[in-house]
């Protein structure tokens, strides 16, 4: 693939690296997504030397199995991945971590690196739930910097690209009316948003003030109006419509 991130620039980008501006006493574990070894070498050298950049790599994965396997052992607060992955892509694997995205104690965050700066692909990895997107042309230094920003929860994109999720989105201001949505009442919704959130029957019954079997009842509405069969689906679904 071609160039890893950019030598030992350092632009001066605000940024988490540098023993002596306190960012080594917090760490981020992090995740590499990516299907050319050599990549995933120079990355790790370039940003994974954590006194210095507060990086902890914690594992790497070559295609989708590997990275939805890895991802799921080691919870890291970021993956960095690739779009063009064997196995259905980088989307498939954030179709396969939505409820690890919507983890409301741990999420796992997605930021993007890819050697694409197609719109197409920038937007397929956004509305599949990544907070950012950025081309492997970026130095270390911003690297570690987007890694940490995506980690608080910041949307992190290139210059050009964000222009493409802009555009992507500035059409989608009044959404199109959800059909499979509508059906739900509005109590229905709520439990639907907890149960993708990753909460338990107890504690939803808990939140809403209502009975664990009355939770069980409108999980079991919800299910058979989404025609979906349990839990895991009903949390890509929520996930794919930004529900939670």
């Amino acid at each position: 693939m071609t160039e890893a991130t950019g030598g030992t620039h350092d632009s001066g980008a605000t940024g988490a690296t540098g023993a002596d501006d306190g960012a080594s006493a917090r760490r981020v574990r992090v995740v590499l997504v990516d299907d050319h070894r050599m990549f995933r070498t120079g990355v790790q050298a370039e940003i994974g030397e954590t006194a210095r950049t507060g990086v902890e790599v914690v594992g790497e994965a070559a295609d989708v199995d590997q990275a939805v396997t890895v991802i799921n052992a080691t919870r890291p607060e970021v993956v960095l991945l690739d779009v063009h992955l064997p196995g259905g892509g980088g989307v498939e694997v954030l179709r396969r971590s939505a409820a690890l995205m919507a983890d409301p104690e741990r999420p796992v965050r997605f930021l993007a690196l890819s050697v694409s700066d197609a719109a197409e692909d920038v937007i397929g990895v956004i509305r599949g739930g990544a907070r950012g997107y950025v081309t492997k042309t970026i130095t270390g230094t911003d690297l570690v910097d987007a890694v940490f920003r995506v980690s608080d929860g910041d949307a992190v994109f290139s210059p050009r690209l964000a222009g493409f999720v802009l555009d992507a989105f500035a059409s989608t201001d009044a959404p199109p009316v959800d059909e499979d949505l509508d059906r739900l009442t509005q109590r229905e919704r709520e439990v639907l948003r907890l149960i993708a959130r990753g909460y338990a029957y107890k504690e939803i019954a808990k939140q809403l003030f209502i009975s664990v079997k009355t939770v069980e009842s409108h999980v079991s509405a919800v299910l058979r109006k989404l025609q979906l069969s349990n839990r895991h689906e009903l949390t890509r679904w929520a996930a794919a419509r930004r529900l939670v």
